[in-house]
């Protein structure tokens, strides 16, 4: 990493992070935005379907159908980011257990609109690991990457499917061979986890669904990838 990109990410102010489900942002990227106050959070899939259904993750989570659920995990959803000083969006698609999947390119062009409107001194985008919903997101945000290039756009692993053999590895591979370069950046995150915790602590629904010791990967170290269309030389580490 160069010695330039290690200042712009060292340096960064209030930023955007997008994030697949209510929980996603702060699960992967909590320390990030009690470090960056004022940040905002756009939740990708935050709408309920128009006839109210009864999936079997809602019901291990403890809601009758779909629409109590959404109720409680948007309240949930925004308490958590007043927790670390942020503030969160929800957009309408459906996720799939609901089975309203959208397309990439209507996610790309929510998502454009989105990131050309609110400043931010870069887009935090997952990796887009296992779940088909994540990645969905993370395809989108590659084609806006490539559409908004002067934009600073990192990759967070996704908190608990990061932890799948190879799963990391196998999604830095899939970029290379679309271009896309990842370098492994180091953005300020809060060193005392508290604001996390009590963040976390606000999705007392899904928490449920997890059940015991389900989560343990959310109160390890966040990782962070910057991601660029491959052009021109590589970026040298610099002595020093």
């Amino acid at each position: 990493m160069s010695r330039a990109l290690h200042d712009r990410v060292a340096g960064l102010g209030p930023v955007l992070v997008i994030s697949p489900h209510f929980d996603d942002a702060i699960f992967s990227c909590g320390a990030l935005l009690a470090a960056h106050h004022g940040s905002r959070t756009v939740t990708v899939f935050g709408g309920a379907p128009a006839t109210p259904v009864s999936t079997a993750w809602d019901r291990e989570a403890g809601f009758a159908d779909s629409n109590q659920a959404l109720a409680a995990r948007r309240l949930e959803d925004a308490q958590a980011h007043a927790q670390v000083s942020a503030t969160v969006h929800h957009l309408d698609f459906c996720d799939s257990q609901y089975g309203q999947t959208p397309s990439v390119a209507e996610l790309e062009r929510a998502l454009y609109r989105l990131v050309e409107r609110r400043a931010a001194d870069a887009v935090f985008v997952p990796l887009g690991l296992f779940h088909s919903d994540h990645v969905l997101v993370h395809e989108a945000a590659l084609l806006l990457l490539r559409k908004m290039p002067q934009q600073l756009w990192i990759g967070y692993e996704d908190a608990l499917y990061r932890r799948g053999r190879g799963a990391v590895q196998d999604r830095i591979v899939a970029l290379a061979a679309q271009d896309i370069v990842a370098t492994p950046v180091s953005p300020v995150t809060a060193v005392d986890g508290r604001q996390k915790r009590r963040a976390v602590a606000c999705y007392v629904s899904q928490l449920r669904a997890f059940g015991p010791g389900g989560v343990e990967d959310l109160h390890q170290p966040e990782r962070f990838w910057r991601l660029e269309p491959k052009q021109g030389e590589p970026d040298h580490a610099t002595a020093g």
